[in-house]
């Protein structure tokens, strides 16, 4: 059930069969348009809104064929662009020959065509795990854990034709102990200007921090900066590896260590802001919009507020969305549906 608590309208977007869930939605807006990919199966589904989420158009499958990475922030990811929608997914005929592979739609998303892997080596994002985000010309990047050498390492593309072809891969990171957190996400944010940062979590002399890489131009990352002043000695993978965005004081993450959840910027000590994981970050006209799992289901901390307040009894792995008219969305799993939601 939805826990009235926000007083507000959700929709929500059911199965056509009992037996299939919908997973990891993402959200995405441009155009006049909010879309949202999320993943069931094997496969790929799209679907629209053109009155900021109030209501939505009839999935259209994108793609369902061999295995897609689906569950634990893996899935799908959508960005719109002025000259086509991009999504993008690590996919395959099996887990062990999956690609980061990019479909793209020119018609509104009614209709779908396939394009080549992302990653340059075969095999080497089979992880699974990716983000990919958009800046204001239209060009995009993606990043994921790489495992074409000995251990796991950040790597990454730029795309300046609307995802039709990618760049020579990028590495982003490498940890001086060999590698990253080998099964946390990581996560971009693109701002006004172009620069893109990357954040993951990181594994160094036994602790797995977040960290944050930048460029002006997708090719060239500055040295990684670590997110906050504390530390989480974990000699485990938490699978959790938080939410970037930028507001008008810079980059902010959101991130968990050990069952907190953290605000934290470059340089500054974290600000705790609740208990809980699976933590996500969109910046609104009326500020920061935290959303996360805690023991009472999804939680949300709203701008200018000391306290979070429930939103969903039972959801999980919430995504947020600010649009253009500076509201923000909220999306999230719910008893194999998808739930959308306005925020206030």
């Amino acid at each position: 059930m939805i826990l009235p608590v926000l007083f507000l309208m959700a929709v929500r977007i059911q199965p056509d069969a009992p037996a299939v869930e919908y997973r990891q939605p993402q959200l995405a807006v441009g155009n006049g348009m909010v879309g949202m990919t999320y993943g069931a199966g094997k496969s790929i589904y799209f679907t629209s809104s053109r009155d900021n989420g109030r209501t939505f158009g009839p999935p259209v499958m994108v793609t369902s064929e061999g295995v897609l990475s689906l569950g634990r922030h893996r899935g799908p990811r959508v960005s719109i662009l002025p000259k086509a929608i991009v999504i993008t997914a690590v996919a395959g005929k099996s887990a062990a020959d999956s690609e980061l592979r990019v479909w793209r739609s020119t018609d509104n998303g009614k209709t779908w065509l396939p394009g080549g892997p992302v990653n340059d080596v075969p095999g080497s994002a089979r992880e699974g795990l990716h983000a990919m985000g958009s800046d204001p010309t239209g060009g995009l990047f993606a990043a994921w854990l790489d495992l074409r050498g000995k251990g796991t390492r950040i790597y990454g593309s730029r795309s300046v034709d609307s995802g039709v072809t990618w760049s020579k891969n990028v590495l982003v990171y490498e940890s001086p102990d060999g590698t990253v957190c080998q099964c946390c996400h990581p996560s971009i944010a693109i701002d006004r200007q172009g620069r893109i940062s990357v954040m993951w979590r990181n594994a160094i002399q036994g602790s797995r921090d977040l960290y944050v890489s930048s460029s002006v131009d997708g090719l060239r990352f500055e040295k990684a900066r670590k997110m906050g002043t504390g530390t989480w000695q974990l000699n485990a993978c938490p699978m959790d590896g938080g939410g970037l965005a930028v507001d008008d004081q810079g980059l902010v993450s959101a991130w968990r260590r050990d069952g907190q959840i953290f605000l934290a910027r470059p340089g500054e000590t974290e600000t705790l802001v609740g208990n809980g994981k699976d933590v996500a970050l969109a910046v609104g006209n009326k500020g920061l919009y935290t959303a996360w799992s805690g023991a009472g289901g999804i939680q949300v901390r709203l701008p200018g507020a000391k306290t979070a307040v429930p939103l969903n009894l039972e959801g999980a792995f919430v995504n947020l969305i600010a649009l253009p008219g500076g509201t923000v969305l909220a999306a999230w799993e719910h008893e194999g549906s998808i739930t959308v939601e306005p925020l206030p």
